[in-house]
């Protein structure tokens, strides 16, 4: 994989996105590599606990964009909603399991717009699910997805005020 082509195909899309909404819904973006992995994700500092780098932090919630080896000879690019480590995250009482039961049973709303999603996984992965890889369309079909996160993320938010300490 040619992680910096694709990596200007992320950072492009990235770019582009609405700033007014990002900063309106107080989601930060960023893009990167991890485990050969090229991503975008979309996050907030208040879905993970402070530390110099929320991407990294060992409890915390986002949205990720992303493509692999494996995802190219599939021609895909992936996305998902990851929690790690919700009952570590400072200000809450969170089980893991039932956070995620709650968000897919609020999301079982919006499942019909996420093209090829499943919720069939561990508390983990809230959802998961790809679109096709097309190279001219890619920086639209990652920005697509991250406005179809950004009209969800409110679903985070609410969980996460419930289960307030």
């Amino acid at each position: 994989m040619d992680i910096g082509y694709y990596l200007g195909i992320f950072q492009k899309a990235a770019d582009r996105l609405d700033k007014r909404q990002i900063i309106q819904r107080q989601t930060e973006v960023a893009t990167g590599i991890y485990l050969d992995s090229v991503f975008l994700k979309v996050y907030k500092l208040s879905w993970a606990n402070k530390t110099p780098d929320p991407l990294t932090a060992s409890s915390r919630i986002f949205f990720s964009v992303w493509i692999n080896d494996r995802a190219i000879k599939e021609n895909k690019i992936c996305y998902n909603i990851h929690a790690f480590k919700l009952r570590h995250l400072n200000g809450y009482s969170i089980a893991s399991r039932e956070f995620a039961a709650d968000f897919r049973r609020e999301f079982t709303r919006f499942e019909n717009h996420w093209p090829n999603v499943s919720t069939e996984f561990g508390p983990l992965t809230l959802m998961e699910g790809w679109v096709k890889f097309n190279e001219t369309a890619a920086q639209d079909d990652i920005m697509r997805l991250v406005k179809k996160f950004l009209k969800i993320a409110y679903l985070i938010d609410e969980l996460l005020e419930k289960n307030r300490r």
